[in-house]
Protein backbone atom coordinates (compact mmCIF):
# COMPACT_ATOMS: atom_id res chain seq x y z
CA UNK A 1 0.00 0.00 0.00
CA UNK A 2 2.83 2.35 0.92
CA UNK A 3 4.75 1.60 -2.31
CA UNK A 4 1.62 2.34 -4.33
CA UNK A 5 1.24 5.67 -2.56
CA UNK A 6 4.88 6.55 -3.28
CA UNK A 7 4.46 5.62 -6.95
CA UNK A 8 1.45 7.92 -7.27
CA UNK A 9 3.29 10.71 -5.42
CA UNK A 10 6.41 10.47 -7.58
CA UNK A 11 4.62 10.13 -10.94
CA UNK A 12 4.11 13.92 -11.45
CA UNK A 13 7.80 14.57 -10.75
CA UNK A 14 8.83 11.84 -13.20
CA UNK A 15 6.71 13.24 -16.03
CA UNK A 16 7.80 16.81 -15.27
CA UNK A 17 11.47 15.82 -15.21
CA UNK A 18 11.04 14.05 -18.57
CA UNK A 19 9.41 17.09 -20.19
CA UNK A 20 12.07 19.42 -18.82
CA UNK A 21 14.79 17.11 -20.13
CA UNK A 22 13.24 17.35 -23.60
CA UNK A 23 13.21 21.16 -23.34
CA UNK A 24 16.84 21.16 -22.20
CA UNK A 25 17.82 19.12 -25.26
CA UNK A 26 15.81 21.34 -27.59
CA UNK A 27 17.48 24.52 -26.34
CA UNK A 28 20.87 22.81 -26.33
CA UNK A 29 20.46 21.74 -29.96
CA UNK A 30 19.13 25.21 -30.89
CA UNK A 31 22.19 26.83 -29.29
CA UNK A 32 24.44 24.37 -31.15
CA UNK A 33 22.84 25.29 -34.48
CA UNK A 34 22.98 29.05 -33.77
CA UNK A 35 26.62 28.73 -32.74
CA UNK A 36 27.48 27.03 -36.04
CA UNK A 37 25.53 29.61 -38.06
CA UNK A 38 27.34 32.44 -36.27
CA UNK A 39 30.84 30.99 -36.61
CA UNK A 40 30.53 29.59 -40.13
CA UNK A 41 28.34 32.23 -41.78
CA UNK A 42 29.37 35.44 -39.98
CA UNK A 43 32.83 34.71 -38.57
CA UNK A 44 34.56 32.79 -41.38
CA UNK A 45 34.85 29.27 -40.02
CA UNK A 46 36.55 27.16 -37.35
CA UNK A 47 40.16 25.99 -37.67
CA UNK A 48 42.61 25.53 -34.80
CA UNK A 49 45.62 25.25 -37.17
CA UNK A 50 44.69 28.19 -39.40
CA UNK A 51 47.02 31.12 -40.07
CA UNK A 52 43.94 33.33 -39.68
CA UNK A 53 43.82 34.17 -35.98
CA UNK A 54 40.06 34.77 -36.01
CA UNK A 55 39.37 31.27 -37.29
CA UNK A 56 41.56 29.97 -34.48
CA UNK A 57 39.59 32.07 -32.00
CA UNK A 58 36.32 30.58 -33.25
CA UNK A 59 37.40 27.22 -31.84
CA UNK A 60 37.06 28.79 -28.38
CA UNK A 61 33.30 29.61 -28.29
CA UNK A 62 32.48 26.45 -30.24
CA UNK A 63 34.23 24.08 -27.81
CA UNK A 64 33.33 26.00 -24.67
CA UNK A 65 29.63 25.59 -25.38
CA UNK A 66 29.32 22.56 -27.63
CA UNK A 67 32.01 20.78 -25.64
CA UNK A 68 32.23 22.00 -22.08
CA UNK A 69 28.75 23.37 -21.26
CA UNK A 70 26.67 20.99 -23.36
CA UNK A 71 28.48 17.84 -22.26
CA UNK A 72 28.46 18.94 -18.61
CA UNK A 73 24.70 19.40 -18.80
CA UNK A 74 24.31 16.02 -20.48
CA UNK A 75 26.44 14.43 -17.76
CA UNK A 76 24.16 15.83 -15.09
CA UNK A 77 21.00 14.68 -16.86
CA UNK A 78 22.25 11.19 -17.74
CA UNK A 79 23.01 10.51 -14.09
CA UNK A 80 19.56 11.54 -12.80
CA UNK A 81 17.04 11.28 -15.64
CA UNK A 82 18.09 8.25 -17.73
CA UNK A 83 16.66 4.91 -16.62
CA UNK A 84 19.56 2.49 -16.37
CA UNK A 85 21.58 0.55 -13.84
CA UNK A 86 23.25 2.83 -11.34
CA UNK A 87 26.74 1.76 -12.37
CA UNK A 88 25.94 2.49 -16.03
CA UNK A 89 24.70 5.95 -15.04
CA UNK A 90 27.92 6.61 -13.13
CA UNK A 91 30.14 5.47 -16.01
CA UNK A 92 28.24 7.60 -18.54
CA UNK A 93 28.38 10.57 -16.15
CA UNK A 94 32.14 10.16 -15.73
CA UNK A 95 32.84 9.80 -19.48
CA UNK A 96 30.77 12.88 -20.38
CA UNK A 97 32.41 14.97 -17.66
CA UNK A 98 35.86 13.87 -18.82
CA UNK A 99 34.96 14.76 -22.41
CA UNK A 100 33.67 18.16 -21.28
CA UNK A 101 36.90 18.90 -19.43
CA UNK A 102 39.16 17.87 -22.32
CA UNK A 103 37.22 19.94 -24.87
CA UNK A 104 37.13 22.85 -22.44
CA UNK A 105 40.91 22.79 -22.09
CA UNK A 106 41.33 22.74 -25.89
CA UNK A 107 38.90 25.66 -26.14
CA UNK A 108 40.93 27.69 -23.65
CA UNK A 109 44.16 26.83 -25.47
CA UNK A 110 42.58 28.20 -28.66
CA UNK A 111 41.93 31.62 -27.15
CA UNK A 112 45.45 31.82 -25.69
CA UNK A 113 46.82 30.90 -29.13
CA UNK A 114 44.70 33.65 -30.70
CA UNK A 115 46.00 36.19 -28.17
CA UNK A 116 49.58 35.20 -28.97
CA UNK A 117 48.94 35.56 -32.70
CA UNK A 118 47.38 39.01 -32.22
CA UNK A 119 49.68 40.16 -29.37
CA UNK A 120 46.70 40.64 -27.04
CA UNK A 121 46.96 40.59 -23.25
CA UNK A 122 45.64 37.43 -21.55
CA UNK A 123 43.04 37.16 -18.78
CA UNK A 124 42.10 40.84 -18.57
CA UNK A 125 38.28 40.74 -18.67
CA UNK A 126 35.46 39.59 -16.40
CA UNK A 127 34.66 36.89 -18.96
CA UNK A 128 38.16 35.47 -18.76
CA UNK A 129 38.21 35.59 -14.96
CA UNK A 130 34.95 33.65 -14.70
CA UNK A 131 36.08 31.18 -17.37
CA UNK A 132 39.47 30.47 -15.76
CA UNK A 133 37.85 30.11 -12.34
CA UNK A 134 35.27 27.68 -13.73
CA UNK A 135 37.70 25.38 -15.52
CA UNK A 136 40.09 25.50 -12.54
CA UNK A 137 37.39 24.54 -10.03
CA UNK A 138 36.15 21.85 -12.38
CA UNK A 139 39.61 20.35 -12.62
CA UNK A 140 41.06 20.90 -9.20
CA UNK A 141 38.83 21.24 -6.21
CA UNK A 142 35.81 22.45 -4.31
CA UNK A 143 36.01 23.60 -0.73
CA UNK A 144 34.19 21.93 2.09
CA UNK A 145 34.31 24.52 4.86
CA UNK A 146 38.04 24.59 5.73
CA UNK A 147 38.80 21.24 4.09
CA UNK A 148 39.84 21.17 0.42
CA UNK A 149 38.49 18.26 -1.56
CA UNK A 150 40.09 17.48 -4.94
CA UNK A 151 37.47 17.48 -7.69
CA UNK A 152 38.83 14.13 -8.91
CA UNK A 153 37.83 12.69 -5.52
CA UNK A 154 34.34 12.58 -7.03
CA UNK A 155 35.59 9.91 -9.40
CA UNK A 156 37.00 7.67 -6.67
CA UNK A 157 34.21 8.38 -4.20
CA UNK A 158 31.29 7.55 -6.47
CA UNK A 159 32.88 5.12 -8.94
CA UNK A 160 34.56 2.83 -6.45
CA UNK A 161 33.54 1.28 -3.15
CA UNK A 162 33.49 3.71 -0.26
CA UNK A 163 31.79 3.76 3.11
CA UNK A 164 28.25 5.09 3.30
CA UNK A 165 29.46 7.83 5.64
CA UNK A 166 31.99 9.07 3.08
CA UNK A 167 29.40 9.07 0.31
CA UNK A 168 26.79 10.81 2.47
CA UNK A 169 29.31 13.49 3.48
CA UNK A 170 30.55 14.29 -0.02
CA UNK A 171 27.35 13.88 -2.05
CA UNK A 172 25.69 17.23 -1.17
CA UNK A 173 28.91 19.09 -1.96
CA UNK A 174 29.35 17.17 -5.20
CA UNK A 175 25.81 18.09 -6.29
CA UNK A 176 26.07 21.75 -5.26
CA UNK A 177 29.49 22.03 -6.87
CA UNK A 178 28.18 20.64 -10.15
CA UNK A 179 25.24 23.05 -10.24
CA UNK A 180 27.48 25.99 -9.35
CA UNK A 181 29.96 25.14 -12.11
CA UNK A 182 27.16 24.79 -14.65
CA UNK A 183 25.93 28.32 -13.93
CA UNK A 184 29.48 29.69 -13.77
CA UNK A 185 30.15 28.26 -17.24
CA UNK A 186 26.93 29.82 -18.54
CA UNK A 187 27.89 33.18 -17.00
CA UNK A 188 31.25 32.90 -18.76
CA UNK A 189 29.53 32.13 -22.07
CA UNK A 190 27.12 35.06 -21.81
CA UNK A 191 29.78 37.58 -20.79
CA UNK A 192 31.95 36.25 -23.64
CA UNK A 193 29.21 36.84 -26.19
CA UNK A 194 28.65 40.36 -24.84
CA UNK A 195 32.38 41.05 -24.95
CA UNK A 196 32.64 39.83 -28.55
CA UNK A 197 29.62 41.88 -29.63
CA UNK A 198 31.18 44.97 -28.04
CA UNK A 199 34.54 44.44 -29.74
CA UNK A 200 32.84 43.94 -33.12
CA UNK A 201 30.68 47.02 -32.46
CA UNK A 202 27.49 45.20 -33.29
CA UNK A 203 24.28 47.07 -32.58
CA UNK A 204 21.05 46.32 -34.43
CA UNK A 205 22.47 44.00 -37.06
CA UNK A 206 21.27 40.48 -37.83
CA UNK A 207 24.43 39.11 -36.25
CA UNK A 208 23.69 40.96 -33.02
CA UNK A 209 20.18 39.51 -32.89
CA UNK A 210 21.59 36.04 -33.58
CA UNK A 211 23.99 36.46 -30.64
CA UNK A 212 21.07 37.49 -28.42
CA UNK A 213 19.13 34.35 -29.32
CA UNK A 214 22.27 32.25 -28.91
CA UNK A 215 22.86 33.62 -25.41
CA UNK A 216 19.22 33.12 -24.47
CA UNK A 217 19.30 29.52 -25.73
CA UNK A 218 22.42 28.76 -23.68
CA UNK A 219 20.81 30.23 -20.57
CA UNK A 220 17.57 28.27 -21.04
CA UNK A 221 19.54 25.10 -21.67
CA UNK A 222 21.23 25.50 -18.29
CA UNK A 223 18.00 26.35 -16.49
CA UNK A 224 16.14 23.33 -17.84
CA UNK A 225 19.09 21.04 -17.12
CA UNK A 226 19.08 22.20 -13.52
CA UNK A 227 15.30 21.92 -13.16
CA UNK A 228 15.13 18.45 -14.72
CA UNK A 229 17.90 17.15 -12.47
CA UNK A 230 16.32 18.74 -9.37
CA UNK A 231 12.92 17.18 -10.07
CA UNK A 232 14.46 13.82 -10.95
CA UNK A 233 15.82 13.56 -7.40
CA UNK A 234 12.23 13.12 -6.18
CA UNK A 235 11.47 10.25 -8.57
Amino acid sequence: MQSTHLEVTHRPYRSSASRLTILAHLFGILAFILMLVWLLHYRGGIDYDSYDGYRVFNVHPFLMFCGFIFLSGEAMMVYKTVKAEHFVQKVAHMILQLGAFVLGVVGICAVFKFHDMQSIEDVYSLHSWIGIATISLFALQVKQKTQKIPWVVGLFTFMFTQTQTTRATLLPWHICGGRTLLYMSIAAALTGLMEKATFMQLSHSREARLLNFLGLSILLFGIFVDLSVALARYV
